[in-house]
């Protein structure tokens, strides 16, 4: 491939390229031939208790001391990445070394695209700036490397995107083109339409054939947006045939199981884990469909998942909102744990009641354990995974709950949060996991994934701090906390 290197020197500026993104969003609105329209706001579908998101237009009166503190705590780890780390994936912050996520032969700088639209989000122009100089000098994706779908469109698509998005900078937009045609082998080679597990970056060699529903799924977003943004519907169609066929495989009781062979379309696992992972983000996904491009197919699809985790996986323990797990085909109950990524879930979908009991729930979790265990055994609250590993859950959801509703509790319980991940994971290098949030005191570990730069901070920062860099009332943003919609860039 064609080295991608930084813009000449007689490239337009920046504000001039943030003006032409500007134009180009307001064309998109209109839609590209076979690209759906990007939708504003989406408009009521009807009365029967699918209401779209109501975001307020800002976050209220902003709270300009903690948001400042938690960006402090967001360059303290920024930092710790910067100085042992730079320009591999991972920090490990304890021991001041590091860590490649997709290929030990093959660092892509995740961290530094993970970061990129929290930094503009936080007005830290230094940081993007020298963010886009590493990845335009040395960001390469022409690798004989096997790299997961899912976990490269979430954060590396999503990653380029929200950045050019933020930053104009056209060279973003060109590596992400080129990363979302190495990945479409996977959708395209598979005769389901449901996408390989990986594929080798370089030759386009697909492979694993038993993929969890999330990662099938999880797609939508970060190619719609692309789609709209090249007017190549390619990869809208990819995302959305993906979806449609999982739908397709449904169970008489409308359920889910966890995991297909993308070859033969079958299910090797029938168990329905929803809302917890691995099936969590497809059901989000699905209303992201709606919520940003206006597809009718994705509400309609949502709708009748919706309406069965509801009738059948839904129950109280303790006076407490959680989700059984179920044979899918018969409804048997099969299990009785949660995981803790399982609550960024239900804000989607306008039904606001049923999210704020399901974050109550958490905040039990979270009152109990001071941090949150990964994954726990509801009729108990007993811890079954006590490591955290910075999981960035509990933070999405206030976030969303207090743009959706207002109450303050969302915002209480959020500094909460904040406050245990400063006592407990912070270390001299930056922030660490937490290996058993039973004892005390906590045990640390020596790791940072890079997904703490995309999202824990960012929600915090989002939730505080009425940014002038972001619309409350249109923004939407990903899986992985990516500003797909609310940029804005203030005079």
């Amino acid at each position: 491939m064609t080295h991608l290197g930084r813009p000449r020197e007689d490239s337009p500026s920046r504000r001039g390229v943030l003006r032409t993104v500007s134009a180009l969003g307001a064309a998109l609105m209109a839609g590209a031939p076979g690209v759906p329209a990007r939708a504003a706001t989406p408009s009521p579908p009807d009365a029967d208790g699918y209401p779209p998101e109501s975001p307020a237009t800002s976050i209220g009166t902003p709270d300009p001391q903690k948001a400042q503190e938690i960006k402090a705590e967001f360059l303290h780890a920024w930092n710790g990445y910067r100085e042992y780390a730079w320009g591999h994936d991972e920090v490990l912050p304890v021991s001041g070394g590091y860590r490649e996520f997709f290929s030990g032969r093959h660092p892509v700088g995740l961290s530094i695209v993970e970061a990129l639209d929290t930094h503009y989000v936080m007005g830290l122009d230094a940081e993007v700036d020298r963010s886009l100089s590493w990845i335009g000098s040395h960001l390469d994706f022409d690798l004989d490397a096997d790299f997961p779908v899912f976990e490269s469109i979430i954060r590396l698509v999503g990653g380029l995107l929200a950045g050019y998005l933020a930053t104009g900078e056209t060279h973003l937009l060109t590596q992400c083109v080129d990363l979302a045609d190495r990945l479409l082998p996977a959708f395209t080679k598979s005769p389901t339409r449901m996408p390989y597990r990986y594929v080798n970056l370089r030759t386009g060699v697909v492979s694993g054939v038993r993929v969890p529903l999330a990662e099938i799924g999880t797609n939508i977003l970060e190619f719609g947006v692309l789609s709209q943004l090249t007017g190549d519907s390619r990869y809208y169609r990819a995302a959305k045939g993906a979806l449609a066929a999982v739908v397709e495989r449904r169970s008489p009781l409308d359920l889910l199981g966890t995991t297909l062979n993308v070859e033969s379309g079958k299910w090797t696992d029938w168990t329905d884990v929803a809302p917890n992972p691995p099936a969590d983000s497809f059901y989000e996904y699905l209303w992201g469909g709606w919520a940003m491009f206006g597809d009718s197919d994705c509400l309609n699809w949502f709708r009748i998942f919706d309406a069965s985790l509801k009738k059948r996986l839904a129950e109280r323990a303790g006076g407490l909102l959680w989700f059984k797990q179920v044979d899918s085909r018969t409804g048997a109950l099969l299990g009785r744990q949660q995981s803790s990524l399982a609550a960024a879930i239900l804000p989607v979908g306008g039904d606001n009641p049923l999210a704020a009991d399901y974050y109550r729930s958490w905040t039990a979790v979270q009152d109990k354990f001071t941090v949150i265990p990964e994954e726990i055994e509801y009729t108990r609250l007993t811890a079954v995974v006590p490591v955290n590993a910075l999981r960035p859950e509990y933070a999405n959801c206030a976030f969303d709950l207090y743009r959706q509703t207002g109450d303050p509790f969302y915002r209480s319980t959020a500094w909460r949060y904040f406050q245990s991940l400063k006592a407990y994971h912070r270390v001299p290098g930056g922030y660490t996991i937490v290996t058993d949030v039973t004892k005390r005191p906590m045990t640390k570990g020596d790791y940072c994934p890079a997904y703490v730069f995309a999202e824990n901070f960012k929600w915090l920062y989002l939730t505080f701090a009425d940014a002038p860099r972001f619309d409350y009332a249109s923004g939407y943003l990903s899986t992985e906390a990516k500003i797909l919609r609310g940029i804005r860039h203030p005079k």
